[in-house]
């Protein structure tokens, strides 16, 4: 048996890597499923379906929920809107504070998130938030930049069949990615236009 450690998940696909590299040092990890973050209540709840069935299907790995207070995510985190930073700030201090939370009642000493594997996360912002509430709650963080692993996690992922959200959880980072989506999409097709008149010049 490894150590006990509660890894909170923002989903399947990301789970994937940070299960494997926390298994290969040692760690024995239960996923902790807290993110009242996610809109509609239809995606969350597709979200968590996907999860448990890799869960228990491929990784063999126990999963705890927590409190899905979207009260308190309305109250806290959505009324930054689309200031980025202390919107993610405060949505990761009000999941990963449950996980905390969850840790102690559970006697797990050791707390992670998958939200390190995601280059689209704020990856300084997330780790200061865990380190802080890990030490606030008496509880040891392992904070590990598993970033280099995610293109990993996407091919392994597709492999699986996992559905891949394209959008972090809430309705303002929904916005955000069909405008940088949207973005790209008019960069492509000017560099194509771009191309064809220099060809024909």
């Amino acid at each position: 048996m490894g150590v006990p450690l509660l890894l909170h998940a923002c989903c399947g696909p990301c789970s994937l890597e940070p299960l494997r590299l926390l298994r290969a040092e040692g760690f024995d990890p239960t996923i902790c499923w807290v993110n009242p973050n996610i809109q509609p209540a239809e995606e969350h709840d597709h979200r968590l379906r996907v999860l448990r069935a890799w869960a228990e299907d491929v990784a063999h790995v126990p999963v705890v929920e927590g409190a899905c207070d979207r009260a308190a995510w309305e109250r806290g985190p959505a009324r930054f809107g689309t200031d980025r930073l202390r919107r993610c700030r405060a949505c990761y201090a009000l999941r990963l504070a449950e996980a905390c939370r969850m840790a102690e009642r559970l006697g797990f000493s050791h707390v992670a998130t998958t939200l390190a594997v995601s280059p689209y996360q704020l990856f300084d912002t997330c780790n200061d938030v865990l380190e802080a509430l890990c030490r606030a709650h008496g509880l040891t963080p392992v904070v590990r930049d598993f970033r280099p692993y995610y293109p990993e996690a996407t091919r392994r992922s597709r492999e699986l069949g996992m559905y891949r959200q394209n959008y972090c959880g809430c309705r303002f980072s929904a916005a955000e990615a069909a405008l940088e989506r949207a973005s790209a999409r008019d960069a492509r097709k000017a560099a194509k236009e771009a191309a064809r008149s220099a060809g024909g010049a």
